[in-house]
């Protein structure tokens, strides 16, 4: 195996990378996971994530985690109401998703991470990693972190999501801003703290467009609401706009301003004591990005192809880079591990382009002026099917 005696890192403990360490390690190879959280413990943030046949459901399957996956995953999640800025229903999913959940079964992402790293060894993952920089050292590379701790690795994978700090060791190729911004909001308890919201979504999740503005939330198996605000704005708002995202009171009369015709029902997201808010500008990697291949150092998932979150495709995007990874760097396909890497990212650059250019398109139709329209005209096609 071309991974013989070999000390692979693995740069971020997400999906893609607990998923590859996996793969590596049922076929024999030296794994270690290097992830930022202090412990395991460390609550998981994000929406929950519907997995696709042929890519996240396959790196499952592949794992041997099928059957556990399909334990926690959770059909009500794939429940879904599109309606408009007044909460008036205009597409209803509640009696079609049982085929969805069949289709693109839904899965928190605790329960998700915890699948993936029951399966590996007890001491692969190294957590309190926070990973500083790193440098080369005979024909692999010195790794050091935030604790004062370092590594040595033969081959390191930058699984470190959107924002890698591993990626400019390899790439220099800058990402496009897609036009779009988004405030991400987080409750825990939502039932107490949001009730209207958290009963209105029925155990699924809302999916809300008018006029070029899409606000989306969904709720978790752990009594938790994730929601995000969606808008377009030139890339430089964030620091033009002079908001504290830590003040809970700021956020409210932004959200009061910018979505003035919006019903004041939304208006519960931002005034419970619980909330925390997270800005994100959205960003995608070109489509035509291209890299010289290093034998020491490649890339999975954001860290290789960001994309904005508009067509659910990133996280089976990269769990599709773990195990078509796995299989170059441990089947008998090439001679080396140089060659193994240089076809698995012509192969996964084109595969992210794909999915980023479908993500860009379908940003297209929902931050349109008919944007509630086209969403739903496309999702009473797909129930006709």
């Amino acid at each position: 195996m071309l991974l013989d005696n070999k000390q692979v890192a693995i740069v971020g403990g997400g999906p893609a990378g607990l998923a590859l360490a996996r793969l590596l390690q049922l076929k024999g190879a030296d794994v270690k996971v290097y992830e930022r959280d202090i412990d395991r413990n460390v609550r998981v943030q994000g929406a929950t994530l519907d997995l696709h046949e042929g890519t996240g459901l396959e790196a499952l399957k592949r794992s041997g985690l099928l059957d556990k996956f399909y334990k926690y995953h959770r059909p009500v999640a794939s429940k879904m109401l599109l309606v408009d800025r007044m909460l008036d229903i205009a597409f209803d999913d509640h009696n079609f998703a049982t085929i969805t959940a069949e289709t693109r079964p839904e899965i928190d992402r605790a329960p998700l991470r915890d699948i993936l790293l029951n399966s590996l060894r007890q001491d692969t993952v190294v957590w309190d990693s926070h990973f500083i920089s790193m440098q080369r050292e005979r024909k692999g590379w010195r790794l050091f972190f935030k604790n004062g701790s370092n590594a040595y690795a033969d081959l390191v994978i930058a699984a470190d999501g959107a924002n890698s700090k591993v990626r400019p060791y390899l790439s220099d190729v800058e990402p496009v801003y897609s036009g779009i911004t988004l405030i991400e909001g987080n409750i825990y308890n939502a039932e107490k703290y949001t009730p209207k919201l958290f009963s209105f979504a029925r155990g699924g999740k809302v999916m809300a467009f008018d006029d070029g503005q899409f606000v989306g939330y969904g709720t978790k198996a752990d009594g938790s609401i994730m929601f995000v605000v969606n808008f377009k704005t030139p890339e430089n708002w964030l620091e033009q706009s002079g908001i504290n995202f830590n003040n809970r009171e700021e956020v409210f009369e932004w959200f009061k301003k910018d979505f003035a015709s919006w019903s004041d029902e939304w208006h519960e997201f931002f005034t419970n004591d619980a909330v925390c808010f997270i800005p994100r500008p959205q960003y995608y990697f070109p489509l035509n990005q291209s890299w010289e291949t290093d034998e020491s150092l490649t890339l999975i998932g954001d860290a290789a192809h960001r994309m904005p979150p508009y067509a659910g495709e990133g996280a089976n995007v990269a769990l599709q880079d773990s195990f078509e990874l796995a299989e170059c760097l441990t089947g008998n396909q090439f001679t080396d591990i140089k060659e193994a890497i240089a076809h698995f990212e012509k192969e996964m650059v084109e595969r992210g382009a794909k999915a980023t250019k479908d993500t860009l398109e379908n940003s297209e139709r929902m931050f349109s002026k008919t944007g509630l329209a086209q969403m739903t005209e496309f999702f009473n096609h797909v129930k006709k099917q």
